[in-house]
Protein backbone atom coordinates (compact mmCIF):
# COMPACT_ATOMS: atom_id res chain seq x y z
CA UNK A 1 0.00 0.00 0.00
CA UNK A 2 1.17 3.51 -0.86
CA UNK A 3 0.25 6.04 1.83
CA UNK A 4 0.35 9.74 0.98
CA UNK A 5 1.30 11.57 4.14
CA UNK A 6 1.54 15.13 2.81
CA UNK A 7 -0.17 17.30 0.23
CA UNK A 8 1.56 20.13 -1.64
CA UNK A 9 0.81 23.71 -0.61
CA UNK A 10 -0.27 26.32 -3.18
CA UNK A 11 0.27 29.72 -1.52
CA UNK A 12 -1.84 32.75 -2.29
CA UNK A 13 -4.91 32.92 -4.53
CA UNK A 14 -5.10 31.39 -8.00
CA UNK A 15 -5.38 34.82 -9.62
CA UNK A 16 -6.70 33.68 -12.99
CA UNK A 17 -9.54 31.88 -11.23
CA UNK A 18 -10.23 34.95 -9.08
CA UNK A 19 -11.00 36.95 -12.24
CA UNK A 20 -13.86 34.61 -13.13
CA UNK A 21 -17.29 34.14 -11.63
CA UNK A 22 -17.32 31.51 -8.92
CA UNK A 23 -18.10 28.15 -10.50
CA UNK A 24 -20.46 25.67 -8.83
CA UNK A 25 -18.40 23.21 -6.82
CA UNK A 26 -18.22 19.62 -7.94
CA UNK A 27 -18.86 17.27 -5.05
CA UNK A 28 -16.03 15.37 -3.38
CA UNK A 29 -15.98 11.62 -3.74
CA UNK A 30 -18.28 10.37 -0.97
CA UNK A 31 -18.79 6.69 -1.85
CA UNK A 32 -16.95 3.52 -2.72
CA UNK A 33 -17.18 3.17 -6.48
CA UNK A 34 -15.57 1.36 -9.39
CA UNK A 35 -14.17 2.54 -12.70
CA UNK A 36 -12.39 1.23 -15.76
CA UNK A 37 -9.98 4.16 -15.56
CA UNK A 38 -8.90 6.45 -12.73
CA UNK A 39 -6.93 9.64 -13.37
CA UNK A 40 -5.37 11.25 -10.29
CA UNK A 41 -4.79 14.96 -10.87
CA UNK A 42 -6.97 17.40 -12.84
CA UNK A 43 -4.43 19.79 -14.33
CA UNK A 44 -3.44 20.01 -17.98
CA UNK A 45 -2.07 16.47 -18.04
CA UNK A 46 -4.90 14.87 -16.10
CA UNK A 47 -7.75 16.49 -18.01
CA UNK A 48 -6.03 15.76 -21.33
CA UNK A 49 -5.56 12.13 -20.31
CA UNK A 50 -9.23 11.83 -19.34
CA UNK A 51 -10.29 13.50 -22.58
CA UNK A 52 -8.25 11.08 -24.67
CA UNK A 53 -9.52 8.09 -22.71
CA UNK A 54 -13.10 9.20 -23.35
CA UNK A 55 -12.30 9.35 -27.08
CA UNK A 56 -10.65 5.94 -27.15
CA UNK A 57 -13.08 4.18 -24.78
CA UNK A 58 -16.43 5.99 -25.01
CA UNK A 59 -18.31 3.30 -23.08
CA UNK A 60 -15.79 2.97 -20.23
CA UNK A 61 -16.30 4.59 -16.84
CA UNK A 62 -13.60 7.22 -16.35
CA UNK A 63 -13.11 8.98 -13.01
CA UNK A 64 -10.86 11.96 -12.24
CA UNK A 65 -9.85 12.90 -8.67
CA UNK A 66 -8.24 16.17 -7.64
CA UNK A 67 -7.18 17.40 -4.22
CA UNK A 68 -8.49 20.91 -4.83
CA UNK A 69 -10.93 22.60 -7.20
CA UNK A 70 -10.42 22.83 -10.93
CA UNK A 71 -7.91 25.60 -11.83
CA UNK A 72 -6.99 26.40 -8.22
CA UNK A 73 -3.83 24.30 -8.24
CA UNK A 74 -0.82 24.78 -10.55
CA UNK A 75 -3.01 24.83 -13.68
CA UNK A 76 -4.51 28.13 -12.52
CA UNK A 77 -1.21 29.63 -11.37
CA UNK A 78 0.98 29.61 -14.49
CA UNK A 79 1.53 32.45 -16.96
CA UNK A 80 -0.57 30.88 -19.73
CA UNK A 81 2.13 30.35 -22.38
CA UNK A 82 1.78 27.24 -24.56
CA UNK A 83 5.08 27.51 -26.44
CA UNK A 84 5.90 25.52 -29.55
CA UNK A 85 9.60 26.32 -30.14
CA UNK A 86 12.47 25.27 -27.81
CA UNK A 87 12.11 26.67 -24.31
CA UNK A 88 14.50 24.79 -22.03
CA UNK A 89 14.60 26.79 -18.79
CA UNK A 90 17.99 25.35 -17.86
CA UNK A 91 19.62 26.70 -21.03
CA UNK A 92 21.00 30.20 -21.51
CA UNK A 93 19.23 30.55 -24.86
CA UNK A 94 16.30 28.12 -24.28
CA UNK A 95 17.69 25.68 -26.87
CA UNK A 96 19.36 22.29 -26.77
CA UNK A 97 20.69 19.99 -29.45
CA UNK A 98 18.87 20.20 -32.78
CA UNK A 99 17.61 16.60 -32.86
CA UNK A 100 16.04 16.82 -29.42
CA UNK A 101 14.58 20.26 -30.15
CA UNK A 102 12.93 19.01 -33.35
CA UNK A 103 11.36 16.21 -31.31
CA UNK A 104 10.15 18.66 -28.66
CA UNK A 105 8.69 20.94 -31.32
CA UNK A 106 6.70 18.02 -32.73
CA UNK A 107 5.36 17.23 -29.26
CA UNK A 108 4.63 20.87 -28.41
CA UNK A 109 2.76 21.45 -31.66
CA UNK A 110 0.76 18.28 -31.17
CA UNK A 111 -0.22 19.66 -27.75
CA UNK A 112 -1.26 22.96 -29.30
CA UNK A 113 -3.28 21.18 -31.98
CA UNK A 114 -5.03 19.06 -29.34
CA UNK A 115 -5.86 22.13 -27.25
CA UNK A 116 -7.15 24.07 -30.26
CA UNK A 117 -9.30 21.07 -31.24
CA UNK A 118 -10.84 21.28 -27.76
CA UNK A 119 -11.47 24.98 -28.34
CA UNK A 120 -13.37 24.21 -31.54
CA UNK A 121 -15.18 21.19 -30.12
CA UNK A 122 -16.50 23.00 -27.07
CA UNK A 123 -16.70 26.50 -28.55
CA UNK A 124 -14.23 28.17 -26.22
CA UNK A 125 -13.57 31.90 -26.55
CA UNK A 126 -10.38 33.50 -27.83
CA UNK A 127 -9.85 34.80 -24.31
CA UNK A 128 -9.72 31.19 -23.16
CA UNK A 129 -7.16 30.13 -25.78
CA UNK A 130 -5.83 31.71 -28.96
CA UNK A 131 -2.80 31.45 -31.23
CA UNK A 132 -1.19 34.88 -30.77
CA UNK A 133 2.56 34.35 -30.71
CA UNK A 134 4.87 35.76 -28.05
CA UNK A 135 7.80 38.11 -27.58
CA UNK A 136 11.25 37.35 -26.17
CA UNK A 137 12.18 40.72 -24.66
CA UNK A 138 15.70 42.03 -23.96
CA UNK A 139 16.54 45.02 -21.75
CA UNK A 140 20.34 44.82 -21.54
CA UNK A 141 23.24 44.06 -23.87
CA UNK A 142 23.48 40.66 -22.23
CA UNK A 143 19.80 40.09 -23.00
CA UNK A 144 20.41 41.03 -26.63
CA UNK A 145 23.25 38.51 -26.73
CA UNK A 146 20.87 35.85 -25.40
CA UNK A 147 18.37 36.74 -28.13
CA UNK A 148 21.07 36.59 -30.79
CA UNK A 149 22.07 33.10 -29.67
CA UNK A 150 18.40 32.12 -29.63
CA UNK A 151 17.79 33.33 -33.19
CA UNK A 152 20.84 31.42 -34.42
CA UNK A 153 19.32 28.32 -32.91
CA UNK A 154 15.95 29.06 -34.53
CA UNK A 155 17.75 29.50 -37.87
CA UNK A 156 19.36 26.08 -37.45
CA UNK A 157 15.91 24.61 -36.79
CA UNK A 158 14.43 26.53 -39.77
CA UNK A 159 11.85 28.12 -37.48
CA UNK A 160 10.28 31.52 -38.31
CA UNK A 161 10.67 34.59 -36.14
CA UNK A 162 10.72 38.38 -36.41
CA UNK A 163 13.29 40.61 -34.75
CA UNK A 164 11.70 43.79 -33.37
CA UNK A 165 13.68 46.93 -32.52
CA UNK A 166 13.24 49.18 -29.48
CA UNK A 167 10.63 51.52 -31.00
CA UNK A 168 8.69 48.49 -32.18
CA UNK A 169 8.73 47.01 -28.68
CA UNK A 170 7.52 50.35 -27.33
CA UNK A 171 4.58 50.36 -29.79
CA UNK A 172 3.57 46.90 -28.62
CA UNK A 173 4.20 47.09 -24.88
CA UNK A 174 3.91 50.78 -24.04
CA UNK A 175 7.21 50.67 -22.16
CA UNK A 176 10.58 51.92 -23.42
CA UNK A 177 12.65 49.55 -21.29
CA UNK A 178 12.96 46.82 -23.96
CA UNK A 179 15.70 47.49 -26.49
CA UNK A 180 14.61 44.65 -28.74
CA UNK A 181 12.42 41.58 -28.97
CA UNK A 182 12.07 38.32 -30.87
CA UNK A 183 8.53 37.53 -32.01
CA UNK A 184 7.69 33.81 -32.35
CA UNK A 185 4.35 33.29 -34.13
CA UNK A 186 3.47 29.76 -33.00
CA UNK A 187 2.83 30.30 -29.29
CA UNK A 188 -0.73 29.90 -28.01
CA UNK A 189 -1.80 32.02 -25.06
CA UNK A 190 -4.32 30.91 -22.47
CA UNK A 191 -6.39 32.35 -19.72
CA UNK A 192 -5.39 29.16 -17.94
CA UNK A 193 -8.24 29.00 -15.45
CA UNK A 194 -10.88 29.69 -18.11
CA UNK A 195 -9.39 27.12 -20.48
CA UNK A 196 -9.07 24.49 -17.76
CA UNK A 197 -12.65 25.06 -16.59
CA UNK A 198 -13.92 24.77 -20.15
CA UNK A 199 -11.89 21.62 -20.74
CA UNK A 200 -13.23 20.03 -17.56
CA UNK A 201 -16.82 20.85 -18.55
CA UNK A 202 -16.17 19.49 -22.03
CA UNK A 203 -14.88 16.11 -20.91
CA UNK A 204 -17.78 15.83 -18.46
CA UNK A 205 -20.06 16.10 -21.48
CA UNK A 206 -18.19 13.03 -22.78
CA UNK A 207 -19.23 11.14 -19.64
CA UNK A 208 -16.11 11.63 -17.49
CA UNK A 209 -16.84 11.98 -13.76
CA UNK A 210 -14.73 14.60 -11.94
CA UNK A 211 -14.54 14.81 -8.15
CA UNK A 212 -13.03 17.94 -6.63
CA UNK A 213 -11.60 18.33 -3.10
CA UNK A 214 -10.80 14.61 -3.10
CA UNK A 215 -7.12 14.08 -2.28
CA UNK A 216 -5.87 10.52 -2.61
CA UNK A 217 -4.61 9.36 0.77
CA UNK A 218 -3.61 5.84 -0.21
CA UNK A 219 -3.20 3.72 -3.32
CA UNK A 220 -3.20 -0.05 -3.04
CA UNK A 221 -2.80 -2.77 -5.64
CA UNK A 222 -5.80 -5.10 -5.71
CA UNK A 223 -5.43 -8.03 -8.07
CA UNK A 224 -4.64 -6.60 -11.50
CA UNK A 225 -6.10 -3.21 -10.55
CA UNK A 226 -5.81 -0.51 -7.91
CA UNK A 227 -7.85 1.05 -5.12
CA UNK A 228 -7.46 4.76 -4.36
CA UNK A 229 -8.81 5.99 -1.04
CA UNK A 230 -9.89 9.57 -0.33
CA UNK A 231 -11.16 11.11 2.94
CA UNK A 232 -14.75 10.13 2.21
CA UNK A 233 -14.61 7.34 -0.36
CA UNK A 234 -12.62 5.12 -2.68
CA UNK A 235 -12.30 4.16 -6.34
CA UNK A 236 -11.43 0.65 -7.50
CA UNK A 237 -10.07 0.90 -11.04
CA UNK A 238 -8.61 -1.48 -13.58
CA UNK A 239 -6.00 1.09 -14.62
CA UNK A 240 -4.73 4.26 -12.93
CA UNK A 241 -2.92 7.25 -14.41
CA UNK A 242 -0.95 9.57 -12.13
CA UNK A 243 -0.76 13.14 -13.44
CA UNK A 244 0.40 14.84 -10.24
CA UNK A 245 3.70 16.34 -11.44
CA UNK A 246 6.15 16.69 -8.51
CA UNK A 247 3.63 15.21 -6.07
CA UNK A 248 4.64 11.89 -7.66
CA UNK A 249 7.35 11.61 -5.01
CA UNK A 250 4.66 11.60 -2.32
CA UNK A 251 3.34 8.42 -3.95
CA UNK A 252 6.76 6.84 -3.48
CA UNK A 253 8.07 7.09 -7.04
CA UNK A 254 11.25 8.80 -8.25
CA UNK A 255 12.28 9.93 -4.79
CA UNK A 256 15.46 12.02 -4.93
CA UNK A 257 15.05 12.39 -8.70
CA UNK A 258 12.75 15.42 -8.91
CA UNK A 259 13.54 19.10 -8.34
CA UNK A 260 10.72 21.00 -6.67
CA UNK A 261 10.66 24.71 -7.43
CA UNK A 262 8.18 27.44 -6.63
CA UNK A 263 7.82 30.39 -8.95
CA UNK A 264 5.85 33.52 -8.10
CA UNK A 265 3.44 35.89 -9.79
CA UNK A 266 1.73 39.21 -9.12
CA UNK A 267 -1.24 40.69 -10.99
CA UNK A 268 -2.28 44.34 -10.92
CA UNK A 269 -5.73 45.59 -10.14
CA UNK A 270 -7.78 46.53 -13.18
CA UNK A 271 -6.36 49.63 -14.88
CA UNK A 272 -8.72 52.59 -15.30
CA UNK A 273 -9.15 54.47 -18.58
CA UNK A 274 -6.56 57.14 -17.85
CA UNK A 275 -4.01 54.48 -16.85
CA UNK A 276 -4.68 52.51 -20.02
CA UNK A 277 -4.14 55.69 -22.03
CA UNK A 278 -0.95 56.55 -20.14
CA UNK A 279 0.40 53.04 -20.76
CA UNK A 280 -0.41 52.89 -24.47
CA UNK A 281 0.71 49.90 -26.47
CA UNK A 282 -1.45 46.96 -27.49
CA UNK A 283 -4.20 45.68 -25.21
CA UNK A 284 -2.89 42.11 -25.21
CA UNK A 285 0.67 40.88 -25.44
CA UNK A 286 2.88 38.25 -23.84
CA UNK A 287 6.62 38.39 -23.19
CA UNK A 288 9.16 35.90 -21.94
CA UNK A 289 12.57 37.28 -20.87
CA UNK A 290 15.68 36.90 -23.00
CA UNK A 291 17.37 35.47 -19.90
CA UNK A 292 15.48 32.37 -18.65
CA UNK A 293 15.67 33.70 -15.07
CA UNK A 294 14.42 37.14 -16.02
CA UNK A 295 10.87 38.53 -15.74
CA UNK A 296 7.89 37.22 -17.69
CA UNK A 297 5.27 39.90 -18.40
CA UNK A 298 1.74 39.70 -19.78
CA UNK A 299 -0.84 42.34 -20.52
CA UNK A 300 -4.39 41.05 -20.66
CA UNK A 301 -7.70 42.68 -21.50
CA UNK A 302 -10.98 40.89 -20.99
CA UNK A 303 -12.80 39.36 -18.06
CA UNK A 304 -11.51 41.23 -15.02
CA UNK A 305 -10.42 44.29 -17.02
CA UNK A 306 -7.03 45.46 -18.27
CA UNK A 307 -4.22 44.07 -16.12
CA UNK A 308 -0.49 43.37 -16.12
CA UNK A 309 1.07 40.20 -14.74
CA UNK A 310 4.66 40.05 -13.47
CA UNK A 311 6.33 36.72 -12.91
CA UNK A 312 9.87 36.17 -11.65
CA UNK A 313 11.95 34.63 -8.88
CA UNK A 314 12.19 30.93 -8.10
CA UNK A 315 12.95 29.02 -4.91
CA UNK A 316 13.91 25.41 -4.31
CA UNK A 317 11.44 23.84 -1.87
CA UNK A 318 11.59 20.03 -1.76
CA UNK A 319 9.05 20.01 1.08
CA UNK A 320 6.38 21.18 -1.42
CA UNK A 321 5.38 23.99 0.91
CA UNK A 322 5.86 27.76 0.93
CA UNK A 323 4.32 30.15 3.45
CA UNK A 324 2.53 33.44 2.84
CA UNK A 325 5.52 35.42 4.11
CA UNK A 326 7.67 34.14 1.24
CA UNK A 327 5.07 35.26 -1.30
CA UNK A 328 4.98 38.68 0.33
CA UNK A 329 8.78 38.98 0.29
CA UNK A 330 9.00 38.04 -3.38
CA UNK A 331 6.19 40.51 -4.04
CA UNK A 332 8.56 43.37 -3.20
CA UNK A 333 10.80 42.23 -6.04
CA UNK A 334 7.79 42.10 -8.34
CA UNK A 335 6.95 45.68 -7.42
CA UNK A 336 10.48 46.77 -8.37
CA UNK A 337 10.30 44.90 -11.68
CA UNK A 338 6.91 46.44 -12.41
CA UNK A 339 7.90 50.03 -11.55
CA UNK A 340 11.10 49.82 -13.62
CA UNK A 341 9.11 48.73 -16.66
CA UNK A 342 5.98 50.82 -16.17
CA UNK A 343 6.90 54.10 -14.44
CA UNK A 344 3.77 55.70 -15.94
CA UNK A 345 1.71 53.37 -13.67
CA UNK A 346 3.32 54.29 -10.34
CA UNK A 347 -0.06 54.45 -8.58
CA UNK A 348 -1.12 50.96 -9.68
CA UNK A 349 -1.05 48.30 -6.96
CA UNK A 350 -0.94 44.54 -7.21
CA UNK A 351 -4.27 42.92 -6.39
CA UNK A 352 -3.14 39.29 -6.38
CA UNK A 353 0.12 37.59 -5.42
CA UNK A 354 0.71 33.85 -5.50
CA UNK A 355 3.16 31.00 -5.76
CA UNK A 356 3.01 28.02 -8.10
CA UNK A 357 4.79 24.68 -8.14
CA UNK A 358 7.12 23.49 -10.89
CA UNK A 359 8.77 20.10 -11.16
CA UNK A 360 12.09 19.80 -12.96
CA UNK A 361 14.61 17.04 -13.48
CA UNK A 362 18.38 17.34 -13.56
CA UNK A 363 18.49 16.16 -17.19
CA UNK A 364 15.33 18.09 -18.22
CA UNK A 365 13.23 15.01 -19.04
CA UNK A 366 9.87 13.84 -17.81
CA UNK A 367 8.48 10.75 -16.09
CA UNK A 368 6.40 8.91 -18.68
CA UNK A 369 5.99 5.19 -18.07
CA UNK A 370 4.12 2.32 -16.50
CA UNK A 371 5.62 2.51 -13.00
CA UNK A 372 3.76 -0.60 -11.77
CA UNK A 373 1.44 -3.02 -13.50
CA UNK A 374 -1.57 -0.98 -14.69
CA UNK A 375 -0.27 2.13 -12.92
CA UNK A 376 0.97 4.81 -15.31
CA UNK A 377 2.62 8.18 -14.67
CA UNK A 378 2.92 11.34 -16.79
CA UNK A 379 4.71 13.78 -14.50
CA UNK A 380 7.64 16.21 -14.21
CA UNK A 381 6.90 18.71 -16.98
CA UNK A 382 10.06 20.77 -16.40
CA UNK A 383 8.24 24.07 -15.98
CA UNK A 384 6.28 23.81 -19.24
CA UNK A 385 3.10 22.21 -17.99
CA UNK A 386 0.66 23.79 -20.44
CA UNK A 387 2.20 22.20 -23.54
CA UNK A 388 4.13 19.26 -22.09
CA UNK A 389 1.33 18.39 -19.68
CA UNK A 390 -1.27 18.46 -22.45
CA UNK A 391 0.62 16.17 -24.80
CA UNK A 392 1.92 13.89 -22.03
CA UNK A 393 -1.65 13.43 -20.78
CA UNK A 394 -2.93 12.58 -24.24
CA UNK A 395 -0.09 10.19 -24.98
CA UNK A 396 -0.11 8.41 -21.60
CA UNK A 397 -3.77 7.58 -22.25
CA UNK A 398 -2.77 6.11 -25.60
CA UNK A 399 0.18 4.25 -24.08
CA UNK A 400 -2.01 2.77 -21.35
CA UNK A 401 -4.52 1.75 -24.05
CA UNK A 402 -1.88 -0.13 -26.06
CA UNK A 403 -1.79 2.41 -28.90
CA UNK A 404 1.32 3.01 -30.99
CA UNK A 405 2.37 6.08 -32.98
CA UNK A 406 5.43 8.04 -34.08
CA UNK A 407 4.48 10.78 -31.63
CA UNK A 408 4.32 8.29 -28.77
CA UNK A 409 7.77 7.10 -29.77
CA UNK A 410 8.95 10.72 -29.50
CA UNK A 411 7.56 10.90 -25.97
CA UNK A 412 9.07 7.55 -24.97
CA UNK A 413 12.51 8.59 -26.23
CA UNK A 414 13.38 10.21 -22.89
CA UNK A 415 15.22 7.88 -20.55
CA UNK A 416 13.71 9.33 -17.37
CA UNK A 417 15.03 11.69 -14.68
CA UNK A 418 18.48 10.97 -13.28
CA UNK A 419 19.08 10.77 -9.55
CA UNK A 420 19.93 13.92 -7.62
CA UNK A 421 22.89 14.27 -5.25
CA UNK A 422 22.22 13.65 -1.52
CA UNK A 423 19.54 15.99 -0.15
CA UNK A 424 21.84 18.51 1.61
CA UNK A 425 24.02 18.82 -1.49
CA UNK A 426 20.99 19.12 -3.78
CA UNK A 427 19.45 21.81 -1.59
CA UNK A 428 22.61 23.93 -1.51
CA UNK A 429 23.38 23.35 -5.19
CA UNK A 430 19.87 24.30 -6.36
CA UNK A 431 19.74 27.40 -4.16
CA UNK A 432 23.15 28.59 -5.33
CA UNK A 433 22.33 27.97 -8.99
CA UNK A 434 19.05 29.90 -8.75
CA UNK A 435 20.64 32.82 -6.89
CA UNK A 436 23.56 32.99 -9.30
CA UNK A 437 21.23 32.82 -12.30
CA UNK A 438 19.09 35.64 -10.94
CA UNK A 439 22.20 37.70 -10.19
CA UNK A 440 23.47 37.21 -13.74
CA UNK A 441 20.05 38.15 -15.13
CA UNK A 442 20.58 41.63 -13.69
CA UNK A 443 18.09 44.14 -15.05
CA UNK A 444 16.39 41.40 -17.08
CA UNK A 445 14.95 40.42 -13.68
Amino acid sequence: MIRITQLPVDPGPAAWTSLLETAPARPPLAECTTADWLVIGAGFAGLSAARRLSELHPTDRIVVLDACRIAEGPSGRNSGFMIDVPHDLSSDDYGGNAENDHRQIRLNRAAIDYALQAKDQWKMSDESIAKTGKLNGAITARGVAHNTAYTKHLDELNEPYERIDGPGMHRITGTRCYVEGIYSPGTVMLQPALYTRNLAAGIESNGVQIYESSPVLSLQQQGAGWVATTPQGSVSAAKVILTVNGHLESFGYYRQHLIHVYTYGSMTRSLNRSEVKALGGESRWALTPADPLGTTVRRVSGTGGDRIIIRNRATYDPGLSVDAQRVEQVGHDHDKSFSSRFPMLNDVDMEYRWGGRLCLSRNSVSVFEEVETNLFAACCQNGLGTAKGTIAGKLIAEHASGQQSALLEDQLADSGPVKLPPAPVARVGAAVRLKWGEFRAGREL
